[in-house]
């Protein structure tokens, strides 16, 4: 890790009177994408984490929470979700959760950034739990309204997982 004591922590401005701290263990990837910084570090406190233009995205310790709240709710609603669209989502758990309903036969994942979606796979393997792999997932990197006004599909659900 760098010697530099700025750069073994991360600060994550919560509110203008409110800034949380971070210590880190590891740097997985500091870098740029062509649409925005990404950042993978290893926390003490919070595990794993994606940081995108200086914005925690999510931590392994809860991204549960957030990724189960934003799926369920929908698809439970739905009497028999066979296809899903999900727009962003790119560390994968969102896809995941989608995934988790055995009704659904087809997940179409577009988030804009690839380079966001393989270092998620190559880094946060947890966040997706194979979901990448499953035969059910279609995965486009390219902007997802676009991609969604330009497809003649329809879907049971869709779900918006962006920053």
């Amino acid at each position: 890790m760098d010697s530099d004591p700025d750069k073994q922590w991360f600060y994550d401005k919560i509110s203008p009177t409110m800034v949380q701290g971070h210590k880190l263990k590891q740097v997985l990837f500091r870098g740029q994408s062509k649409f925005q910084s990404v950042e993978i570090v290893e926390t003490y406190n919070f595990g794993k984490c994606l940081i995108l233009d200086g914005k925690l995205q999510s931590s392994a310790v809860d991204e549960f929470i957030y990724h189960e709240a934003l799926v369920h709710p929908a698809l439970l609603a739905h009497p028999r979700p066979e296809t899903v669209y999900i727009a962003g989502g790119g560390e994968g758990a969102t896809l995941r959760e989608v995934l988790a309903h055995k009704t659904v036969k087809r997940a179409v994942m577009v988030d804009i950034d690839d380079v966001v979606v393989q270092l998620s796979r190559e880094h946060l393997p947890s966040y997706g739990k194979g979901a990448f792999e499953d035969k059910r997932t279609e995965l486009f990197a390219t902007d997802a309204r676009a991609h969604l006004a330009q497809s003649k599909d329809k879907f049971d659900a869709i779900v918006i997982d962006l920053p």
